[in-house]
Formats: structure tokens, sequence, C-alpha cells
């Protein structure tokens, strides 16, 4: 490899000599250990100024010993990445600003349409809620909803390690997904049914409890995160479900990358996953089916619809190679 290198990649995959490599493995290990005490001590980071700190800390380490370049395509990378999701952040909490008209009877008759006329938010709380008792399921729901909030910025950081084509195309379809949803929640806010019923007072009472199980587990810190989120948060974001759109997306985007000799039960998790994060979300109060389904809507959308641009670009940029191989001049016949 060229001492000095040309392109992402090739700073990437630079080569380090046995020490700086030993003195990475090091940084790494260091990085490694005091996130596992933070975690320990003060839980998981949900909040997204805590997992930029800790996603960026882990690419400095994993960078130390190597090119300096690597370490200015890291920061490049992910300072684009995390500040286009500052900005949606900030957005979704003005979408409310526009005065638009607050759809909240409507997601309710649309559940009742397919479910012959039963809300199913009220059914699994009248059967299953005990506010007196958090049981195993109240823990699964609880475990399966925080899952949004950790699992698309861990597969993004596996990603960079090991593909930073992949991650791109990873942080590309969040991007789109978010933002696409962010027009809709503007132009056609949307009540979830823990509004519906206890402000609106169309449902019989729905608790929010979609991190009530946290606390028996030890994760009381991350119920107290995503408190504070819900603080400076939309309420009336409910469709499309970005909860559900972003399983369905892992669901997608990783099923024909499942390795042969995982499949049998990789695949199968992930195919369940979209539907229990679903279920979560209908049981604890903050979604209707119907959110859940405009999610999955949109997952499609975006998957495919990137999907067929990429393979568009591909074709576009092949039919110009080989045009350019055919205005070269034909090489010159050898002197006899």
């Amino acid at each position: 490899m060229s001492a000095v290198a040309t392109t992402a990649e090739e700073i990437l995959a630079a080569e380090v000599n046995p020490r700086r490599r030993l003195l990475g493995r090091i940084a790494v290990g260091a990085w490694a250990l005091a996130l596992l005490v933070y975690c320990i001590r003060i839980g998981i980071p949900f909040d997204r100024a805590g997992q930029t700190l800790w996603i960026l800390g882990g690419f400095v380490a994993v960078a130390v010993g190597r090119p300096w370049r690597r370490m200015v395509l890291v920061l490049r990378d992910w300072a684009a990445f995390l500040v286009i999701l500052y900005v949606y952040d900030y957005s979704r909490g003005a979408a409310r600003l526009l005065g638009s008209t607050v759809q909240v009877a409507g997601p309710i008759a649309w559940d009742k349409a397919l479910f012959a006329g039963t809300v199913p938010t009220t059914w699994l709380q009248q059967h299953y809620y005990d506010a007196s008792r958090i049981h195993w399921y109240d823990t699964a729901a609880s475990l399966i909803y925080i899952t949004h909030f950790v699992l698309p910025w861990a597969i993004a950081g596996v990603l960079y390690v090991r593909n930073r084509t992949l991650w791109f195309k990873w942080a590309r379809a969040l991007v789109t997904l978010s933002f696409s949803a962010l027009i809709v929640f503007m132009l056609m806010p949307a009540a979830p049914p823990w509004y519906a019923a206890n402000i609106a007072h169309l449902l019989p009472p729905v608790e929010r409890i979609s991190t009530r199980g946290l606390d028996p587990i030890g994760l009381r810190m991350a119920n107290q995160l995503v408190q504070q989120g819900r603080a400076v948060a939309n309420d009336v974001a409910a469709i499309p479900s970005l909860h559900t759109a972003f399983a369905v997306m892992t669901a997608l985007f990783f099923f024909s990358l499942v390795p042969k000799r995982h499949r049998w039960w990789l695949r199968p998790l992930l195919v369940a996953y979209p539907f229990a994060m679903l279920a979560a979300l209908v049981y604890s109060g903050e979604h209707y089916v119907v959110d859940g389904i405009a999610g999955a809507l949109f997952a499609v959308a975006t998957f495919y619809g990137l999907r067929t641009f990429d393979r568009y670009r591909e074709r576009g940029r092949m039919a110009g190679d080989e045009g350019s191989q055919r205005l070269e001049p034909a090489a010159a016949p050898a002197d006899p």
C-alpha cells in the first residue's frame, strides 16, 4: 500500500506497525472498560449527547496508533451524520409550531376498522396492565422499546469499523427515514393513544407504560433519560411510527447479509423484531397499529427506493465508463 493513502478506504485500512497496533488495542480496551464502568454505575447512555460522546470516544481509541488522517476521516464522517440527526431532533420539536390540525379521532377509527370495533391499546391494557405489579412482559416490552434508542447507533458503529460503504448506506437510510417522517409530522400531526385517552378523552384511560419495566432490572437511569427526552419531544408525531420504521429497516437491511451458518436463527429474529416492537408500542400506549403500518411502509419505500437509486446510478456510471473506452483512440500497430 502506498505511504500516502488517497481514498477513505485506504485511510481506514492503512497498515500500522506491531507496536502502534498494540497501543491501539490498549486504547480500545481502556475505552471499553470505561464504558462498562459507566453503564454499571450510571446506566446505558440513551441520550443523543451521551451516545455521541461515547461513539466518538470509541473511534478515537480505534484510531490511536494509526495515521492521523484516519482520525480526520472519522471525525468528518460522524460529525456530518450527527449534525444531521441533531437538526432532525430540533426540527421535530418545532413541527408543533406550524399549527396544523392534530389527528386524534382518525387513528382511533382506523384501528377500530382493522379490529372489528376494538382499539388494541385499550384492550391490551384492560386485560394485561396491572398498576400494582410489573409483570415479565412489561419488562420485555420496555426492553424492546428502548432498543430504538440504542440499536441503530450501535449498528452504525459496528458497520463503520467493518465496512464503511455499508455504514454510509445505513446512515443514509436512517436520515432519509427521519426526515421523510418529519414532513408528515408537520403536515399531518397525529396523537398517540395515551394522548387521545388522557388529554382528548376520546378513549378509556390509557397509561403510558413503555419504560415502567426498566426499574426492576436496574435500568432506572434509562427510564429517567427517556422521560427527560419526552419533555422536549413532539407529542403529536405518531404517524408514521419511527420505532416501527427503524425496526423494519433493520430487518430489511440485514436479511440478505446474514451469514449462511446463522440464517436459521438470525433471520427469524430479524422478521420477529418489527412485530415485537409494534406489539410493545401498542400495549404501552405509544402508538396505534395503523401508526406502525405507516412506519413499515415508510421503511419499505425508503429501503427499495434507495436501492433502486443506487442501481440506477451504478448503471449510469458503467455506461459512462463504456462510452469513455469507445472514445479512446485505438493503439498504434507495433512496428514490424
